[in-house]
């Protein structure tokens, strides 16, 4: 099982959220509700914003595209872990150890980049509204979500490099309910200093830079909005960074807590932790960033029928968007 040279690739056991008997079937059905919960409205916020013309502003387009990273990760990570929970098949191949934690790393740090954007989107429209449409045009736009997913590749790149570079030739049950980097890095036997130092470096320059984007951004929103002399204007603009900075604080804090620690200090809270930014932060996101919004209960308003009603006419939907998309 040793990497380098001849060897054979490893498969490893997934140990799970709990080897309690009586827990698994309880478990599976939560989080069947909850990741159902998860597709329907992330994929709802994204039809929504599609067919309703008064949502096409940049704020719904980083949406739509942050629906999309949750739907993406929560889906690397939650099926594997239903089965798991279903059959008692906890074993892992190392070919799909590896995918599961490159896509989940890219996805992850996707959605770090992008909640600046948005947070970014927040403070010209407020700070700069006489540039907005300037500084936040549709290039702009697709110019920022490309550079997230560039540099969020380039993360994922280094942070499976770093994970999976190592020797592998001893114990192969993961301490998880997924391939996450420090119950992997446990197993390895080669020297794995190294590459917890780049992995907490990589981490720290995507958390915390975008952290202190979106924090510097708030800050100037909450000063520009004590400047002004409207209490039901203040009140509604506290309302929303509250919204916005209490999804972050769930999404960022379990991160910092995982990533921006020793491996030594790793243990069983991780997986609670994980539990937060992999299965029910991006349940609740679609809640926080939009169906509590007045532009998405005003373009719900002016026309409930529009979105789907049946899973049919959900896929009919998104067809007819796609062939849309393909012509425009």
């Amino acid at each position: 099982m040793a990497m380098g040279g001849n060897y054979t690739q490893p498969r490893f056991i997934l140990l799970g959220i709990t080897d309690t008997p009586w827990m698994q079937a309880p478990l599976f059905v939560l989080f069947l509700l909850i990741y159902i919960v998860t597709l329907v409205g992330n994929i709802g916020l994204m039809v929504l914003v599609r067919v309703a013309p008064s949502l096409h502003t940049p704020m719904y387009f980083f949406l739509t595209h942050f629906s999309l990273a949750d739907i993406c990760y929560s889906t690397i990570i939650s099926p594997k872990m239903l089965t798991d929970l279903l059959f008692g098949d906890k074993t892992i191949s190392w070919a799909g150890c590896v995918t599961q934690f490159h896509l989940f790393a890219l996805f992850v740090t996707a959605e770090c980049h992008l909640l600046a954007a948005m947070a970014y989107d927040r403070h010209v429209a407020i700070c700069h509204p006489l540039s907005y449409v300037l500084v936040v045009s549709p290039r702009a736009c697709w110019q920022l979500v490309a550079w997230c997913y560039l540099v969020a590749s380039l993360s994922a790149l280094l942070f499976t490099g770093c994970t999976f570079g190592g020797s592998f030739c001893g114990p192969n049950h993961v301490d998880h309910f997924f391939c996450d980097a420090s119950p992997v890095l446990r197993l390895a036997c080669s020297d794995t200093r190294g590459c917890e130092a780049a992995i907490f470096a990589l981490a720290a320059a995507n958390g915390l830079g975008t952290s202190v984007v979106i924090l510097l951004s708030y800050g100037r929103i909450l000063h520009a909005v004590l400047g002004t002399r409207s209490a039901p204007s203040r009140a509604r603009a506290f309302r929303t960074c509250a919204s916005h900075l209490a999804s972050v604080a769930v999404f960022y804090g379990s991160l910092f807590f995982m990533y921006l620690q020793p491996a030594s200090r790793h243990g069983s809270r991780d997986k609670v932790a994980s539990v937060l930014y992999t299965v029910v932060s991006p349940m609740l996101n679609p809640f926080i960033y939009s169906l509590r919004n007045r532009e998405v209960k005003a373009a719900l308003g002016r026309d409930p029928g529009m979105l789907p009603r049946t899973p049919g006419d959900l896929i009919l939907t998104l067809g007819a968007n796609y062939q849309l998309c393909m012509r425009t």
